[in-house]
This record gives structure tokens, C-alpha cells and sequence, in this order.
């Protein structure tokens, strides 16, 4: 055997031999997702819970705000209201992003997809692509659903927004974008913990322990700590009507990207240390 047939050879696309390129692995992550039933099973319960919440937190509120005087309307947000649905979904969408990773390792099939490309960060990348991308598209659609239904249920109280309403557009789009990072924030800590038992409880304690951990703290330390935890910051974004004691909108996803880039980057580097 010579050496020229030892020397790894490129196409003129920079393409190796083996075939493996990064839209390639993409096309294969986008295949994966679809054919899991768990797959299908999540998305219709997140898109069940933004809607169907949305809807029933819309006709509670309709009650309550025709008692309110038209002078003290400043401080509703009908917008936020419709979309409470998210609250519940992102449950359901954390736990699908921890397990597209945890899955693979928990049935060894992380052995064929390391296999098939072993520089193994264009596995990471993939996955980032096609869930972040699947998860807005299918929550966008589902948020602006949501969205309609609770202001036609809001309707009676005269309170209702629309999509013209200043903030209102953002507010839909960023309930997208709140459950697209929280898939990238999922999928960083499967690559980390490899567990599913662990990784779940991870995101769950950072989604939802920490925020009732801050309330224990002094007054003049809770708000301030509460404000850049991930929840609270990521779900300004859907907010219309400002809190003082929050993020501005743009600012808090700033911050929850920050937190799923952080386990990003962990996973990365666990990925490359780690055998498979």
C-alpha cells in the first residue's frame, strides 16, 4: 500500500471521502426526530398546552377584568394571559431536547451515530439546527393560536389585544423563541450528563427550583437574583406590559441564551473528552 492511498482525499467541495458533511448530518438528525413517536406525542401536548391553556386562562380572566375600571387598564396584559400555556409546554419541550441525547446513549445507537461521524461536534450542531428550527416553527404556529383564541376569549371585557397592539407581535414570536432556546438548553445538558434521570432533574431545578430557591433570600438580594434566573428572564420576552422588577424583553432572552450557550459549550467539550 502506498502512501497516496493512505492520504485522506477531498472533493473540490472540501467534502471528505466518507460523505460526511454538516447538511449531510443535519438530514440525518431531521430524520431521527421524525420517525420517534416521541417526537409526535411531545409537540402535540406542547402545542395542546400553549393552546388549550391559553384559551381557558383567557376566559377565566373575562369575569374578573369587566369589574376593573377603565383607569386601572394600564397594568393588564391580555397578551401575556393568552400565552400562559407556555409554562407547560416548555415541560414538555425540555424533556424531548434531553432525551434526542439521552436516548442515543441509554440504546447505544450514539456508538453508530459517533461512528458514522467521528469528529462528533457536527452531531452537536445538527441537533441544535433541526430542534431549534422545528421547535419555532411548530410553537410559532401554536403560540399565534393561542394567541387569537384567548383574545376572542377576552373579547367580552373589552380588553382584548390584537396583533397591532404595540408589544404583541414580539411577545407571540418571543414564546417561539423562549421554547427554541430551552430545546438548545436541553440538548447542551443531555451532551453533559448523558443521563436522562439527570439531565431532566437539571434543567427542572434550574427552570423551576431556583426561582423558589431566591424567594428564601433577603428582600433586597431576591429581586435582584430572580431577575437573570433562567425562567424569569427568558419569559420576558412574552411580556407586554413592563415589570420594573424584571428584564426588559430583549435583555432577559439575552440572558437565557447566555445560560443555554453555557451548557453548550459544557456538552461540547464533554462530547470531544468523552468516548462515545
Amino acid at each position: 500500500m502506498t502512501s497516496a492511498t493512505l492520504a485522506p482525499r477531498t472533493v473540490g467541495t472540501g467534502e471528505s471521502t466518507d460523505g460526511v458533511t454538516q447538511l449531510r448530518a443535519i438530514k440525518s438528525e431531521w430524520i431521527k426526530l421524525r420517525s420517534l413517536r416521541s417526537t409526535f406525542w411531545s409537540f402535540l401536548a406542547a402545542a395542546g398546552f400553549i393552546i388549550g391553556l391559553g384559551v381557558l386562562f383567557s376566559s377565566f380572566r373575562v369575569h374578573d377584568w369587566k369589574q376593573i375600571p377603565p383607569g386601572q387598564a394600564h397594568f393588564l396584559d391580555p397578551t401575556q394571559v393568552s400565552l400562559r400555556g407556555v409554562y407547560l409546554a416548555q415541560l414538555a419541550i425540555g424533556v424531548l431536547g434531553v432525551m434526542a441525547v439521552t436516548g442515543e446513549y441509554s440504546t447505544g445507537m450514539i456508538r453508530a451515530t459517533m461512528s458514522a461521524v467521528p469528529r462528533r461536534l457536527p452531531v452537536l450542531w445538527a441537533k441544535l439546527v433541526v430542534f431549534a428550527a422545528t421547535v419555532f416553527v411548530a410553537m410559532g404556529i401554536s403560540a399565534f393560536i393561542a394567541f387569537e383564541l384567548g383574545q376572542a376569549a377576552l373579547s367580552s371585557s373589552h380588553y382584548q389585544a390584537s396583533l397591532s397592539t404595540p408589544g404583541a407581535v414580539r411577545a407571540v414570536i418571543g414564546a417561539a423563541l423562549y421554547l427554541s432556546v430551552l430545546s438548545l438548553l436541553g440538548i447542551g445538558l443531555g451532551f453533559l450528563i448523558r443521563n436522562t434521570a439527570g439531565a431532566i432533574a437539571a434543567l427542572f431545578g434550574l427552570l423551576l427550583i431556583l426561582p423558589v430557591l431566591a424567594q428564601a433570600l433577603p428582600n433586597s438580594w431576591a429581586t435582584h437574583v430572580q431577575k437573570v434566573l433562567p425562567m424569569p428572564a427568558g419569559t420576558s420576552i412574552m411580556t407586554t406590559v413592563h415589570d420594573p422588577t424584571a428584564l426588559s424583553p430583549w435583555a432577559g432572552l439575552g440572558v437565557f441564551c447566555l445560560y443555554a450557550l453555557a451548557a453548550i459549550a459544557a456538552g461540547a467539550f464533554m462530547l470531544r473528552r468523552r468516548d462515545a
